[in-house]
This record gives C-alpha cells, sequence and structure tokens, in this order.
C-alpha cells in the first residue's frame, strides 16, 4: 500500500510539473521568444498577414474586416482551440474568409505555434 501511495504521489508531481512546463512560452533556439518571432510572423506579409483583416497589438495599419485580437486568453482559454482556429477557420465556420493557415501549409507548424503564442499574449 504504502508503494501504490508512493507511486500515485510521483505521478501527481510528474503532472504538477508537465503542466507548469506546458503553460511556458516557447523559447527560440537563438535565445528570441517564441513569442518576439510570433510577431513577425503576425505581420509578415507573406506569411501570417494576420494585420491585413485584423487590429491586433501595436500593429500599424490594421485591417477592420475581421475581429480585433484582443482578451485572447479570455476568448480562448486553451491554446489547442486557439491553434485549431488557426490552422483551419473553416472547420469551425465554412463560410470564415479567414485562409486555412496550417492546412494550406502557409505557415509551418512551427511558425504557426509561434504566430499562436503571440496571439495568445493580445
Amino acid at each position: 500500500m504504502t508503494r501504490i501511495k508512493s507511486m500515485i504521489g510521483t505521478a501527481a508531481g510528474l503532472t504538477v510539473l508537465l503542466a507548469g512546463t506546458l503553460a511556458q512560452p516557447v523559447a527560440a533556439a537563438d535565445g528570441v521568444s517564441a513569442v518576439t518571432e510570433g510577431k513577425v510572423l503576425s505581420e509578415d506579409r507573406k506569411k501570417g498577414n494576420c494585420l491585413a483583416c485584423h487590429m491586433m497589438g501595436d500593429g500599424a495599419y490594421p485591417g477592420n474586416i475581421a475581429p480585433p485580437l484582443v482578451a485572447m486568453q479570455s476568448r480562448y482559454p486553451n491554446k489547442e482551440k486557439l491553434r485549431a482556429q488557426i490552422w483551419d477557420a473553416t472547420a469551425n465556420n465554412p463560410d470564415s474568409p479567414m485562409p486555412p493557415f496550417g492546412k494550406h501549409r502557409i505557415v509551418s507548424d512551427e511558425e504557426l505555434d509561434k504566430i499562436v503564442e503571440y496571439v495568445w499574449t493580445l
């Protein structure tokens, strides 16, 4: 019985440790944060180009044909749902004018993760 309690305690500790690790922003290999890289990608006209349609952060000359990207952690408490929305907005709304950035490989999986990290901070 003592061994089982010890194993349960160890499993619970690992769960807390992993949950804390997953909540941390991803860091880029060169020391630049994923949030910073995500901001650059989201404003890049050849990649995310989120500013073409959305008001977001301190972006210059934002579009106004899509919802402003504000209070994102309240709107998407789960980053995976935000990622899924950016991956393919047409999955939830077939009439969405938002390009399926991941599905159509407009951005790579790594780039998408960085964009999610940035957008989630807004």
